[in-house]
């Protein structure tokens, strides 16, 4: 066994590193060609919708000295497309590779119908379900901000699939606390944190938003500390396990994390510097956990106390 493994519900992992939802399609972007992707901890595919979304308006993404504004609204084929034409082959391709599909909705009844076509296909070993998108105008943002409606939502997908089920929770909340809380309290499986931070971008010249759609998600090194922060406070307050995320770019962010209650961590925004990032990622973590004579990586999971 290898000190990088790492147990979730539903998923075994090799090692605990997978790419963010939507920083890696559905496989199928430039970077996916470069590596075996058999080298990620899992695969996690980008927001699965009930129906096809051309996204936002362009520009869709504006890459910063710190980070990256994004409003790309959740571009997808929607979900039986999806089933059929993206999870299904990236499965024949890679069988072992443990497989999340990303839910996203504007209301309940979206989320549940989604929820179990994607369960009933038998292709996935976890779903994350994304009531927590800051760029989508119908639901959102305000489904991830209410702990009643978060409680609900959770327990009315748990009623209909059979895979775990992660929810990932907005940081645009006064107290994520409260809403990992009414996510346990709805018989979620695990945690997925943080989502984007609302941000703005302003063109001097113009006077208009860098984004076409305006506000979008700030994402990247910049929200590292928000979100670590998140992790622990979330951690010490439930018994879920948490897949971690928010600006990781090394080994040492990756630690940081588990330190704080991470089970296991998402890398988005480093792929744009690096399209190997995860694979250069897995190496490095090895070669510092060996400095660090840690001999298997869960004894770093919520060691910090506050």
């Amino acid at each position: 066994m290898s000190k990088l493994n790492v147990k979730l519900p539903g998923l075994n992992l090799k090692n605990p590193i997978m790419p963010a939802s939507g920083t890696f399609g559905f496989g199928d972007v430039p970077q996916a060609k470069k590596y075996d992707l058999n080298e990620m901890g899992a695969m996690v595919f980008k927001t699965t919708t009930l129906h096809a979304r051309i996204g936002n308006p362009q520009p869709q993404i504006a890459v910063m000295k710190n980070g990256v504004l994004n409003s790309v609204g959740l571009t997808n084929p929607g979900v039986d497309k999806v089933i059929s034409d993206k999870i299904a082959p990236f499965k024949e391709q890679y069988p072992q590779l443990p497989l999340i599909a990303s839910v996203g909705g504007s209301q309940i009844s979206d989320y549940i119908t989604i929820a179990k076509k994607l369960s009933d296909s038998g292709l996935l070993n976890a779903l994350e379900i994304n009531v927590s998108c800051p760029n989508v105008a119908a639901g959102g943002m305000h489904l991830g901000t209410d702990p009643v409606v978060v409680e609900k939502l959770t327990s009315e997908i748990k009623k209909v699939v059979n895979i775990p089920v992660y929810i990932k929770l907005t940081p645009n909340v006064t107290n994520i606390v409260e809403i990992a809380q009414a996510a346990e309290r709805g018989g979620a499986d695990g945690l997925s944190m943080i989502n984007t931070l609302l941000g703005l971008g302003i063109d001097i010249k113009t006077h208009k938003a860098t984004l076409g759609n305006g506000f979008g998600g700030w994402s990247g090194s910049a929200i590292k500390p928000v979100a670590v922060r998140m992790v622990a406070q979330v951690h010490q307050a439930v018994k879920l396990p948490i897949i971690g995320m928010g600006g990781i770019e090394t080994a040492e962010d990756i630690v940081e994390f588990m330190l704080a209650g991470a089970s296991a961590v998402a890398v988005g925004t480093a792929h744009f510097k690096d399209g190997l990032a995860i694979p250069h990622l897995v190496a490095d973590l090895e070669t510092l956990l060996n400095e660090l004579k840690v001999d298997d990586i869960n004894e770093l999971i919520g060691q910090y106390k506050f």
